[in-house]
């Protein structure tokens, strides 16, 4: 990890769950880190628990809206120096969300929009700026891509609809800018780490107290191992789950 020492790391989604810990795994081992939340103060909050040299930054940030997601990252540029690691780790989850009528509980088109934006649309456009801020400055960055097991297969439970859909996409769009970066000759990192069900605040209220699940930390600790791999090597998807978790 010594290379990134005092490097900056763009976090979304950073103020509660994966994203949070995160913040702190990033911080702890010296990255300069800006948590970028709708709830900026939560990630303020996350300073008093940094015991690394690095420290935390929060900014004010909805990745659905495109104007917040370019001057998040131009105040980046001017204040720390630009990208050099992003997380896209925002994501939201609406469940039971059924399409058809037949189901306890149909998605609404809002809702419908915000999986999309922020699962996808959102990661995305982050994307786009940091690599961006990585070529300016010819720096060889890295984007991890905060994925789920539900971007490589379709859950049996009924309900999920749209949100394996944006995990997927997240899967096909890992792939196509590894891809499209080679052909450029740029050496920038790019992996997709999929957890399987993980404790946090957006999926706990969903799963019975008996279904074994992961900590955010335990999937902080496997992003620094990805980050901590020699600048030649890259892994491209990560997947993680708990001993005893069963895929349905």
């Amino acid at each position: 990890m010594e290379r990134w020492l005092n490097k900056t790391a763009v976090v979304t989604g950073a103020s509660a769950g994966i994203g949070a810990a995160v913040c702190l795994g990033l911080a702890n081992a010296g990255l300069q880190v800006v948590g970028l939340a709708r709830r900026p103060e939560l990630v303020e909050k996350l300073k008093q628990n940094v015991t690394g040299k690095g420290a935390i930054y929060s900014r004010k940030c909805d990745v659905s809206n495109i104007v917040d997601i370019k001057a998040v990252f131009t105040w980046v540029d001017e204040k720390l120096g630009g990208t050099d690691v992003l997380v896209n780790n925002a994501g939201v989850l609406y469940y039971p969300g059924f399409i058809s009528d037949s189901g306890e509980k149909k998605i609404t088109d809002e809702e419908i929009s915000a999986t999309i934006d922020i699962n996808f649309k959102g990661l995305v456009i982050c994307t786009k700026y940091a690599i961006a801020s990585m070529n300016k400055r010819n720096v060889d960055g890295h984007i991890i891509n905060i994925n789920s097991v539900a971007g490589h297969y379709i859950p049996s439970v009924a309900g999920f609809n749209v949100y394996p859909s944006t995990k997927h996409a997240v899967t096909a769009f890992t792939s196509s800018l590894l891809g499209e970066l080679a052909d450029c000759k740029h050496k920038i990192k790019v992996t997709s780490l999929s957890p399987g069900l993980v404790a946090t605040e957006m999926v706990g209220k969903h799963v019975p107290e008996d279904i074994p699940m992961l900590q955010p930390s335990e999937v902080a600790d496997a992003l620094l191992y990805v980050l901590s791999t020699p600048p030649h090597v890259n892994i491209e998807e990560l997947t993680i789950g708990s001993v005893m978790e069963k895929r349905r």
